[in-house]
């Protein structure tokens, strides 16, 4: 275990219970609050993989990183009972695979479609999301 932090990256940080979100404005409050928390967080500067973790309430994760006006949701085998809520939210059909890509003005709405769903979060500093290598 490394005891210097400003060389090393944590992998995740701690769990953080979810408060359930009901308007636009306690999603982009959520949204500024998590985008600083984030910088904090991720000390790398051309870090990937990095972004958020919702641990579901019946089970499963969902990380969800967002960059250059896109959302990559990685919707975990265990939480695929969430892809219709993912769906009736953002009004995108589900992917074939594991990965969702979104664009970023759905995040609102994918938050709030969500939350009652949403039992914690964490901050993830690299995840390997599930997309295929061409």
């Amino acid at each position: 275990m490394h005891s210097d932090t400003s060389t090393s990256q944590p992998e995740d940080s701690s769990e953080r219970p979810w408060i359930h979100l009901t308007t636009t404005y306690d999603v982009e409050a959520w949204v500024d609050g998590c985008n600083r928390d984030l910088q904090r967080f991720v000390k790398q500067p051309n870090a990937v993989g990095y972004g958020v973790c919702f641990r579901l309430v019946h089970g499963g994760e969902i990380y969800m990183h967002s960059a250059e006006g896109a959302v990559m949701l990685d919707v975990t085998p265990e939480a695929e009972w969430a892809a219709p809520a993912i769906a009736a939210a953002t009004g995108v059909e589900a992917p074939q695979s594991q990965i969702w890509l979104l664009t970023d003005d759905k995040l609102t709405e994918l938050i709030l479609g969500l939350s009652s769903l949403i039992a914690s979060t964490r901050m993830v500093a690299s995840h390997r999301y599930k997309t295929k290598k061409y």
